[in-house]
């Protein structure tokens, strides 16, 4: 069967989370053209360069990794005007909703795993960038969380 380029940009996001070194939790993004033809930006979780691969503090939610959808971000050069799309394995938090929103022209965030606060899915609504849950279990290429 034929993959729909928002399956083959999710699969990109989780092999990117491969790369994170937090110990709690490894989470990809992929920054995308509309039209599914140019990949904008990639991130994953982890320390900012040159400092060690590892987390700063052993405190969930504080580890002190930069996110995913923040490295994106950054590595986004793409102007505002050019309208994008973001694949991220987990669903943003309310501090990387608010990174996507301002990186200008986001026009829909797609998300496989749920995240613990789902908050940003307010604000996301509030902007007018539509959010897709693309759930594992329709996925049969991905591995599971334990």
């Amino acid at each position: 069967m034929r993959p729909k380029f928002e399956e083959i940009y999710m699969d990109l996001a989780f092999s990117l989370a491969r790369r994170s070194s937090c110990v709690r939790l490894n989470v990809g993004t992929v920054i995308t053209s509309t039209d599914f033809r140019k990949v904008l930006a990639v991130g994953y979780n982890g320390n900012a360069t040159g400092l060690p691969n590892c987390c700063d503090r052993d405190i969930a939610g504080n580890c002190g990794c930069l996110h995913s959808e923040e490295n994106a971000v950054i590595n986004c050069d793409s102007p505002r005007f050019i309208e994008k799309l973001a694949f991220v394995t987990h669903m943003p938090c309310v501090a990387c909703a608010k990174r996507l929103i301002n990186l200008g022209n986001v026009k829909k965030i797609y998300y496989a795993l749920e995240y613990r606060n789902q908050d940003a899915l307010q604000l996301f609504a509030h902007v007018g960038i539509a959010c897709e849950h693309l759930p594992l279990a329709n996925r049969h290429d991905l591995p599971r969380e334990s």
